[in-house]
This record gives C-alpha cells, sequence and structure tokens, in this order.
C-alpha cells in the first residue's frame, strides 16, 4: 500500500507542472469526505459532519474552473465536447458499478427495495436529488439510512451543476482568456450566487428538503469556489489579503462550526462555504496546515474521495439491514469501505479515466450514455417480482434473521397517500366514482398516520362481507390545513384554506349513511390537557383544530353523515432513542418499551379534543386502537410474539404488520352495522 501511494503521488506530482495540480486541495477533499463518513456511522461523534459535502461543493466549484481555464480550446465545440468527455470518464465508470452493485445487495435484504432501486436509476442521470425531493425525503430523518443511494444527491446537484456552468465559463469569454472575459464571469457567476444565496436563506425554514437538494438553491456553494479561482488569478492583492488568514485558525473554526446544533443549519451551511473558501486561498508552503493536506497518505485519501463517497454509504446502509453499526462492527465496516474504494479507484476509476476510450471523443460520449442505458435497463430488470424475490431468497440464507428488519413503510407505492398535487388528489382520491359503491362511502383522511389504518379498515372491509367502498386521502400537511397554519405549507404541499376547501368537498359529495374518517398524529400539535378554552399558548393548536373539527362535524351530520375520530398510535420510543439501530441489532427494547399510562398521557390533549367533540354531536363517535397495541401495563415496538410493529419513531407500521389492525376494524364495523 506504500509503494501504491507513492506512485500516484508522484504521478500527480509530475503531471502538476503542467495542469497546476494543488495537492493540498486533495488533502482537503480528504478532509471533507473523512467528516462526512464519520457523521454517516455516528451523528453523535461529529453532528455537523454532513457539511463535508459542501466544503466538497467549493472544491469542485474551484477545480472546475481551474480546469477549464488551463485546457485552452480551438471553438466551442471543442471544448464543450472535451468537458463532458473528461466529466463521463470521471463519474461515470466508478457510478454505474457502484449502483450496480449496491441494487443486488439491497434487494438480497429488503422485500420493497423499489424506493432504493429509482433511486438508483436516476442517480444515473444525475437527478436523484430531485427524485428524492420528489418523494418528501427528509435527508436528516433516519429512514434516509436505508435508502442504498440517498447520498448521491450530492452528485446530482454537482452534475447539474456541470450541465450550465461550461456554458457561462465559454459565452463570459474567460474560456478563451479575452480582456475583460475574467470581469464578465465574475459578474455573472457572482451575480446568480447571490440570487442562489438568497433562494437558500429564504427557502430553507419553509420548505428545507426543497433548499436541500436542488441545485439553483446550491449554486452559490460551487461558486464560491469558482469566484475564489478568479481573483486569484486577476486580483493579486485579493490573494495577499486571504493569504494572510491563518489557515491552521480556519481549519478550527471550520471543525467548531461542525458542532454547532442542526437548527442552525443555516448558518453553519454558509459559515463553513466562507470558511472553505476562504481555506482554499490561505492554504501556502511555510504552514504546518498545508504541510498536512499535502502528506502523501492524507493526498492519497483525497485522490479516492470519490469512490470512498460512493461506497461508504452502500456499506453502512447495507450494514444497516443485516448487523447494524457498533463499536465492534466499526473496525470491519472501515475495512471494508476502504479496501472497496482503493479496488475501485485503482481498477475502474483510473484506468478508465486515464484511458483513450476508442480514439475519438464522440464514441466515449455515446459509450458513457450507453453505459448509463445498460445499467438502467438492469436495474429494471432487478425490479422486476421474480428477480427481486429470488435475490430476498438467497439474502434470507445469507441471513436468516434479516425478516426481522422489513419493516419499511409502504407510503410510495400508493398516489392517494402523500401526493405532490393536493388540489388533483381530490378528485382522485377522493370523488366517488358512479355505479362504484353500493351501500356507501368511507372517507379516510389525514396525515401519514391515517396510513396506519387504510390497509385495515380496507381487509375489514372484505372480513366483514360490507360493500362500503374506501377512499384515501393522505397528506402530511393536513394537521397545517386544518389549523391554518399556512407558513408550513410550503414544507407539507398545503393548499391555500384548505380548511374551508374540505368542508367545501363534503358538502357537494358526501351522502346519507358515508363516514368520514380522521386520524392525525399528535406529534404536530402541542401536548397537554385541553379544556376547550386554553390559557397557555402551546394550546392553541389544540384550540384552533378543536374549531375547525366541530364546524366540519357540524357539515356532515347536515349532510346525513358519521365521523370517526381515531385516537393515535401509542407512544413507544423517546425522543432520543435511535429507533433504527435498536430495532435492526435487536438490541435492549426496553429502550423502545414505555408505561401504558405514560403513553395515554402523550395523547391526552389529542384525545380531550375528539371526545369534547364525540360529546357535542350524535354524528361523531371517537374510538382509540390504543390498547389494541399495547400490552397489559407497557406499550412497546414489538407484540407479544416479538414481531416488530413499527417502521420508525413517528411511529408507522412495518410493512409486513400494516394490517394488524384489521380485527379491531372489523369489531368496529360490525357494531356499527357498515
Amino acid at each position: 500500500m506504500k509503494n501504491l501511494v507513492s506512485t500516484i503521488i508522484n504521478e500527480n506530482k509530475s503531471s502538476s507542472i503542467k495542469s497546476g495540480y494543488r495537492p493540498e486541495i486533495d488533502g482537503l477533499r480528504a478532509f471533507a469526505v473523512v467528516a462526512v463518513i464519520i457523521n454517516h456511522f455516528n451523528k453523535n461523534i461529529l453532528p455537523g459532519g454532513y457539511l463535508g459535502i459542501d466544503i466538497f461543493f467549493v472544491i469542485s466549484g474551484f477545480v472546475i474552473t481551474s480546469s477549464l481555464y488551463q485546457r485552452p480550446s480551438k471553438n466551442f465545440k471543442d471544448f464543450i465536447s472535451g468537458f463532458y468527455e473528461r466529466r463521463i470518464k470521471r463519474l461515470v465508470p466508478a457510478l454505474s458499478i457502484f449502483v450496480l452493485i449496491a441494487s443486488i445487495m439491497i434487494c438480497l435484504f429488503n422485500q420493497n427495495p423499489i424506493f432504493s432501486l429509482r433511486t438508483g436509476i436516476t442517480s444515473l442521470f444525475g437527478l436523484s436529488n430531485i427524485y428524492l425531493l420528489k418523494q418528501s425525503t427528509d435527508y436528516f430523518a433516519q429512514a434516509t439510512e436505508l435508502n442504498v443511494f440517498t447520498h448521491t444527491w450530492s452528485l446530482g446537484v454537482e452534475e447539474q451543476f456541470y450541465i450550465l456552468f461550461p456554458f457561462l465559463f465559454w459565452f463570459s469569454g474567460f474560456g478563451n482568456q479575452t480582456k475583460n472575459g475574467a470581469r464578465n464571469l465574475f459578474l455573472i457567476v457572482g451575480t446568480l450566487a447571490i440570487a442562489s444565496l438568497i433562494g437558500f436563506v429564504y427557502l430553507y425554514p419553509i420548505n428545507q428538503s426543497a433548499a436541500y437538494f436542488l441545485m439553483p438553491t446550491r449554486f452559490w456553494e460551487m461558486a464560491a469556489g469558482c469566484l475564489i479561482f478568479i481573483r486569484f488569478q486577476k486580483r493579486k492583492s485579493i490573494a495577499q489579503f486571504l493569504e494572510k488568514a491563518p489557515p491552521l485558525l480556519l481549519l478550527t473554526l471550520i471543525i467548531s462550526v461542525m458542532y454547532l446544533p442542526i437548527s442552525l443549519a443555516t448558518t453553519s451551511t454558509i459559515a463553513v462555504v466562507l470558511l472553505s473558501a476562504a481555506l482554499i486561498a490561505s492554504l501556502k508552503k511555510q504552514t504546518r496546515t498545508f504541510a498536512f493536506f499535502s502528506h502523501p497518505k492524507v493526498v492519497y485519501i483525497g485522490l479516492i474521495s470519490y469512490s470512498l463517497y460512493l461506497w461508504h454509504w452502500g456499506v453502512l446502509s447495507i450494514s444497516r439491514w443485516t448487523i447494524g453499526i457498533h463499536w465492534w462492527s466499526v473496525p470491519i465496516q472501515i475495512t471494508m469501505i476502504l479496501g472497496i474504494s482503493v479496488t475501485s479507484y485503482n481498477w475502474i476509476e483510473t484506468p478508465l479515466r486515464k484511458g483513450n476510450w476508442f480514439g475519438k471523443r464522440w464514441k466515449t460520449l455515446l459509450t458513457g450514455t450507453g453505459a448509463v442505458i445498460f445499467t438502467s435497463l438492469s436495474l429494471l430488470i432487478i425490479t422486476r417480482t421474480f428477480v427481486k424475490d429470488f435475490l430476498a431468497n438467497i439474502g434470507n440464507k445469507i441471513y436468516p434473521s434479516s425478516h426481522f428488519i422489513r419493516f419499511g413503510y409502504p407510503l410510495q407505492d400508493l398516489y392517494c397517500h402523500l401526493p405532490q398535487r393536493i388540489e388533483s388528489a381530490f378528485e382522485d382520491c377522493l370523488v366517488p366514482r358512479k355505479g362504484k359503491t353500493e351501500s356507501g362511502n368511507i372517507f379516510l383522511i389525514g396525515d401519514s398516520h391515517a396510513s396506519n389504518h387504510h390497509w385495515s379498515i380496507d381487509n375489514a372491509l372484505k372480513q366483514t362481507g360490507s360493500k362500503f367502498v374506501l377512499n384515501t386521502l393522505v397528506e402530511r400537511g393536513l394537521i397545517y390545513n386544518l389549523i391554518g397554519t399556512e407558513d408550513q405549507c410550503g414544507k407539507y404541499n398545503c393548499i391555500k384554506d384548505a380548511g374551508n376547501a374540505y368542508n367545501k368537498f363534503f358538502r357537494e359529495h358526501l351522502n346519507v349513511g358515508d363516514y368520514l374518517f380522521i386520524s392525525i398524529s399528535r406529534d404536530r400539535l402541542a401536548v397537554g390537557d385541553f379544556n376547550g378554552s386554553p390559557r397557555k399558548q402551546k394550546y392553541k393548536n389544540l384550540q384552533i383544530l378543536y374549531n375547525r373539527l366541530l364546524v366540519l362535524s357540524q357539515i356532515i351530520e347536515q349532510q346525513g353523515g358519521k365521523i370517526i375520530l381515531i385516537g393515535d398510535i401509542p407512544k413507544v420510543c423517546p425522543s432520543t432513542v435511535n429507533f433504527w439501530q435498536e430495532i435492526i441489532r435487536r438490541g435492549d427494547i426496553k429502550k423502545c418499551t414505555v408505561e401504558k399510562t405514560i403513553s395515554i398521557d402523550d395523547r391526552i390533549g389529542l384525545n380531550n379534543v375528539f371526545i369534547d367533540i364525540a360529546k357535542k354531536s350524535k354524528s361523531v363517535l371517537f374510538v382509540d386502537p390504543h390498547d389494541e397495541l399495547c400490552l397489559e401495563d407497557q406499550c412497546s415496538v414489538v407484540n407479544r410474539n416479538g414481531v416488530i410493529l413499527y417502521s420508525d419513531t413517528s411511529p408507522h407500521f412495518s410493512i409486513d404488520n400494516k394490517d394488524i389492525l384489521t380485527n379491531y376494524w372489523s369489531k368496529i364495523f360490525i357494531r356499527l352495522g357498515i
């Protein structure tokens, strides 16, 4: 390994004379990727280690500008084709191999891998960030750790930046090194960077996922690296000013920012980007920081950082599906990550990046495109049921206890569960079709917790022989719709004045004998008691919800229908517990077990709202499945047979137990005569 590192470093040194290669930049890459990997192993060790991705963005902006500046081209066609040829050679081979192997691996242990596989397919086209956004993905949620391709969102951002930036570079005149080229590019990129930063700051509080995943709100980070390079080339005074900044101090500040709380994520991101840009400018040979970043072993980690970034998440994600991540497993997992990454760098990245693909540039572009299409088609074949099930059966033999962790929540497969456009979903999901119903309709609405009941209610209708038809519309923002806090609508896809929209809808579509089922999470409301006249601000949401539901109940009663208000699912885990890891490693389940009295107290505010409305209207019934899901004196993530009930801390039912309340609802339907 030592000889290999020396050989690679020497090769880069020999080429640095012509290319202006700066080994300390690769050293900074090493720092960034290590920060990310530490964070992904254990967020408690380095809470802000995810900011290493932002450092990558700054480095990318600097390096891509430097690379283009040092490659004079005869014309635009030569310039743009050469740029994309190098990008394809750099990114496609390692990514295609990773996606293909990781897809096969995830099918071994996940019986419902469609979400992961689709993320992998979109990553090949540089679109996984957009796909994850459309799936309402929260990057910081524990569920993302089980998607083997979540981390490819950052590659999507960079690839979309690469579509735009070379055009700005060339047509500004900087590509031809014209007299005003540097000024033009600086003004264009600087203006776009300011707009991007404003968009990021504005969007983050109201739609965190969009601000996090989209290239337009990340453009300013890569632009920071670009602007630093331009100023270095044309304004030596700027370079001299930045060089005075002590690089060790800047590095210390970056590490300090990584320990700021997640609530300061916007501030942390801006700080890390600015500090990283300054650090790139201040690194000079006379400093210890330069000596550290340019050390051969540190540089080597930077050189293999792309493979490290690709494979570390794959190894950790598969580990979470199988053995988990423990103190004793970390050395094994680090060894696997390093071994696979070195292999990928030596046998895939380097040969294909430096090799001459068929001699002609257009053949390279065509081959790269073909590789992406071939890998995508391979994944589509893997997604076919017989292949997926075949791999899952092999996985059961390799790791027999994998059946304990097939708990992915089955929302993604149903359009009416968390749809992107609520307005059209009214018509598509709730409006009864003519001739569809013989006895009546059941309308199930709510946030994601209403999905806990969808499959059980549907099965119970079949079990009891009922002719009622179930119409479901589940939206993340329903609670904010009902209580009228439109400030959350950007994040939760609300519709304006949705409370009145629901009232209008049921006036027009609910008939005599129809039922409206409502289930919402107490987590989105203030906890505590409720008496109809709250004295404290924390009960404001409960009061608004009470008033809204009271009006809705009156409308339903006028239409001759009935409302079933459903008590929430039990509280099973304290917020401090990493639920996913507890489940996966089948460790101390007691950490995810609470006394029944505690769970009941946790729900008392929302329950009292429901109970009070039920008392005021004969058309309203309150039902509570809480005790069905708890043991005699405690509520746990497992039932009497040790079967895992939930998929997360929210909680949502696991995919294997999504219809666990079928018998409960059958009894309710028999009682109501449904």
